[in-house]
């Protein structure tokens, strides 16, 4: 049941279309539980040496704990390496994190007694599958990648949620020298294939009016050298064969200078879904 305008956007297929590869298929950890586990302990045991998040994580956050109040009973959707959990978690009055990873969630917990939180909980299953009791708040950031019943997914979101429910996705524009490349030179480029209109669309045919924050963001990638620059800036040209010689010119126009190192400065843009839940939803 929906309650606008018969647009017949099918969203939900639409975002399944997005989830498949460029040659049309669900990528092996889209449907392999255990291959999404194994990446993410092998992620973690990296992570622990890692540096702090991107400044631009922190501008996200920085919103994201705007809808938080003091006294909520908060509720985190797939927190990954914790990138947001642990500043919710120290603003609110419990933080429960749901994901579908043991290792995420033991990364999670361990980070939590390091921190001295003593209000957080954890709990391992699939958000779509999962019957949470209500929170004040929900919210889930780039954690809906691997969700087929996106659908239920968003339901339950709005069913669980006493105040309010958020979304958070980073979004384009991409890295603008491959845009150049498909214009200039013809070139088929591995674009993104699912952004947050598709959720935005979606929430519209489950009847949800949501509200929109775009937030301008910029990352700074370095690289350790200039073939390093080059190859990584480069591989999402699809064709088997390609002028790289043409293609590295329209990248080199990107190049900059950090610190002795190349690098290239990507200005793009996160969006925050958020709305007031006004009644239950069933599918």
């Amino acid at each position: 049941m929906y309650y606008g305008v018969r647009l017949g956007m099918k969203s939900r297929e639409a975002w399944m279309e997005g989830m498949k590869n460029w040659e049309g298929k669900l990528p092996e950890r889209m449907t392999d539980d255990q291959l999404e586990e194994s990446f993410w302990d092998q992620f973690l045991q990296r992570k622990t040496a890692e540096a702090e998040p991107d400044d631009y994580v922190r501008e996200i956050g920085r919103e994201l704990l705007s809808f938080i109040q003091e006294d909520d009973e908060v509720l985190e959707i797939g927190p990954g390496w914790g990138n947001y959990t642990f500043a919710a978690a120290s603003k609110a009055r419990s933080l429960t994190c749901v994901d579908s990873s043991a290792s995420v969630l033991g990364y999670l917990e361990q980070g939590a007694r390091a921190k001295g939180l003593s209000n957080m909980s954890f709990v391992h299953a699939k958000w779509e599958e999962y019957e949470p009791p209500v929170h004040d708040v929900v919210f889930g950031v780039n954690c809906y990648y691997r969700m087929q019943a996106i659908d239920q997914a968003m339901v339950n979101m709005n069913n669980s949620a006493r105040r309010l429910a958020v979304i958070g996705m980073t979004s384009g524009p991409e890295k603008p020298h491959y845009w150049d490349i498909h214009q200039q030179l013809g070139y088929k480029i591995k674009f993104s294939r699912r952004d947050y209109i598709h959720l935005t669309n979606l929430l519209y045919e489950l009847g949800i009016d949501v509200n929109c924050n775009i937030l301008p963001l910029q990352k700074t990638y370095v690289y350790e050298s200039e073939e390093q620059f080059v190859s990584q800036n480069l591989s999402a040209i699809m064709e088997p064969s390609y002028d790289r010689e043409k293609a590295e010119a329209i990248l080199r126009q990107y190049l900059v200078w950090v610190d002795g190192k190349p690098a290239y400065v990507h200005q793009f843009k996160a969006a925050l879904l958020y709305w007031k839940p006004e009644r239950r939803i069933s599918l």
